[in-house]
């Protein structure tokens, strides 16, 4: 019978990228949008500011995930292949092993080594991979997936408050821009929640008292520096 259970923990890796990169990418954006809007600065000049921001933002978090991703694959084929070269050369110490984490999962000791014995006999590899390290080898971390998911989120994200600074008048342009970065995050949180199967009344709340703390911190960065300028 085919197991037909839905688990949410094979979106980890993905999700996880995707929400960091878009809160970042509406958050950072709409800050740096503020700080510059606070200073008194042109529409051209915020513009300018918040597309450089968004270029910038995501280039650097596609290489960010990259990096941080490359090094975890590399360390998870490290493990693999000195799981291989136990196997090979330490075969008896490796099925003792078995054993043991099964006669600690609470199998009894014959029934524990009847089970390391089968599963050896089936793939040794695969076994202990999953029961002492926890990985698969055909289900490695995937840099290049994160790093793409972390630049896409990021560009959606930062085009939001973007957008919003370029289609608001001069005047209306801060009330907009936080606006709009308010509901974004709000749906951000909800959506993150839902995809990971959590209850979103506590990721919208995290995400959004974050985001409000960066934008009146960048603020008042922007109206003191913009005054000292001046």
């Amino acid at each position: 019978m085919r197991h037909s259970e839905r688990h949410l923990g094979h979106r980890v890796g993905w999700l996880r990228a995707s929400v960091l990169g878009a809160n970042d990418g509406i958050i950072s954006t709409a800050a740096l949008l503020l700080g510059v809007a606070a200073a008194n600065s042109s529409r051209s000049a915020i513009l300018t500011a918040g597309m450089a921001g968004l270029v910038a933002g995501a280039v650097a978090m596609a290489l960010g995930e990259y990096v941080s991703v490359s090094s975890q694959r590399d360390s998870e084929r490290s493990d693999i292949e000195k799981e291989r070269w136990e196997l090979e050369n330490m075969a008896d110490h490796e099925l003792d092993e078995l054993t043991a984490i099964y006669e600690a999962k609470g199998l009894s000791h014959p029934l524990a080594r009847q089970v390391a014995e089968e599963l050896t006999d089936h793939d040794a590899l695969a076994a202990h991979l999953r029961e002492e390290l926890g990985i698969s080898e055909h289900e490695l971390a995937r840099p290049v997936q994160a790093a793409a998911s972390s630049a896409g989120s990021f560009s959606v994200g930062a085009a939001v408050p973007l957008v919003a600074a370029a289609l608001a008048s001069h005047s209306a342009r801060v009330v907009a821009i936080i606006g709009v970065t308010l509901v974004a995050l709000v749906a951000l949180g909800y959506a993150g929640a839902k995809l990971g199967g959590a209850q979103p009344a506590r990721p919208i709340a995290r995400i959004v008292l974050g985001g409000i703390a960066a934008m009146v911190f960048t603020m008042l960065v922007g109206k003191w520096f913009g005054a000292a300028v001046g």
